[in-house]
């Protein structure tokens, strides 16, 4: 189901929360095609039957339909905590879209209803959600609950996100996901939406930093935020044209051809890179086109969910 054309006649982010819950709706209703067919319905009250356990507890009319072990879960198993962390940093804010739709979004606005939608499944399971935002401070923090006074007030801060302008701002990333780890006491499932741009020269310290959300036994896991035409491909015409660093204001004029084959090379190597990190970390990396749908933030939130609990 193309959530996005079904939802083109809300241009502006004007209700967040329903937004979130029309793109969870289209996400349910299309299920049947991902491997959570049959389980959609009921997967707030089943977990994957892992070997060894009791067989007591097996759904069998599940595994009629699904040819698949789910055990039932009770209402005091079923909680969990999870911290999203939102990278708010000017270059989130590319590309630059006349008026920030679900039909025409940058990084930050993919973000910003990636974790709404996330926020919508997490309240049908009665779990409990924290949120963290930065950019070249610390802007905000709020440990995890469930409340809906609470939820309400995180639509509150993603709302104001993206009402803010693309100032430059400066941010090293490592920083303040080091301050966020400490303030995570409990084992909990972590989201980092970024595009993961960071000075060369202190990319050693953004992958420890990745290395200390880990502790604590927390499961974590990179939405890797990019552009695939723009920043990936680099797919610009051939004119000349002034490129601009978005956070220091530095800018190169030139052609795109004449450098397309080397910035290619190099992105790739870093998102290899990255990968490789998260890997050796044993953090999901999860790379994400903010031109496709949101299935793939919401499929991966389902199995990993699956297996944090």
């Amino acid at each position: 189901m193309d959530v996005r054309s079904e939802l083109s006649k809300a241009q502006l982010f004007q209700n967040l929360e329903l937004l979130a819950n029309q793109i969870v709706e289209g996400f349910i209703s299309g299920i049947h095609k991902s491997p959570f067919h049959g389980f959609s319905a009921e997967f707030a009250e089943h977990k994957i039957y892992n070997p060894g356990e009791s067989t007591k507890h097996i759904d069998w009319k599940l595994f009629a339909k699904t040819d698949k072990l789910f055990s039932k879960r009770y209402e005091d198993e079923t909680n969990l905590r999870c911290h999203m962390i939102l990278d708010n940093s000017a270059s989130m804010y590319y590309p630059e879209v006349q008026k920030l739709g679900v039909s025409d979004l940058n990084k930050i606005g993919f973000g910003v209803l990636a974790i709404a939608a996330l926020m919508q499944l997490l309240k049908r399971q009665r779990d409990a959600v924290g949120l963290s935002i930065y950019s070249d401070t610390y802007t905000f923090h709020t440990s995890e609950k469930s409340s809906e006074r609470h939820f309400q007030m995180l639509y509150s801060q993603l709302n104001a996100v993206v009402k803010q302008n693309s100032d430059s701002k400066t941010t090293r990333t490592y920083s303040y996901l080091h301050q966020i780890a400490e303030k995570i006491h409990r084992r909990s499932l972590i989201f980092l939406f970024s595009d993961m741009f960071q000075n060369e020269t202190e990319r050693q310290q953004l992958f420890e930093a990745l290395r200390h959300l880990k502790y604590n036994k927390h499961a974590v896991v990179l939405f890797h935020l990019l552009d695939h035409e723009l920043e990936v491909d680099f797919n610009f015409e051939n004119t000349p044209k002034r490129y601009v660093d978005v956070e220091s204001g530095q800018h190169i004029d030139l052609y795109a051809d004449n450098i397309k084959k080397g910035y290619q090379k190099k992105i790739i190597e870093y998102q290899d890179e990255l990968k490789l990190k998260c890997a050796q970390y044993k953090i999901k990396y999860v790379g994400v086109d903010i031109k496709d749908e949101f299935s793939q933030v919401l499929n991966t939130f389902m199995i990993e969910r699956q297996k944090f609990v």
